[in-house]
């Protein structure tokens, strides 16, 4: 699923550094966020975000959106 949605660079292996904190945080979470069951329409905002810098660190949040 995320290869087609995701940009190449946010990709990693399982073996790479990266992924081992990103797996604990998915771990976390997938305790606390709904599954997603089906697509829905992009964020009306969302070409305003595609290129913005630190997303993560700077507006992550563990509330999930509706």
């Amino acid at each position: 699923m995320c290869e087609p949605e995701c940009p190449i660079e946010a990709i990693v292996p399982d073996s790479d550094p990266r992924a081992e904190a990103l797996a604990e945080m998915k771990q976390g979470l997938s305790e606390i966020w709904p599954n997603i069951t089906r697509k829905k329409a992009a964020p009306a905002d969302a070409d305003a975000w595609k290129d913005v810098p630190n997303k993560y660190a700077d507006h992550f949040s563990d509330k999930p959106g509706s």
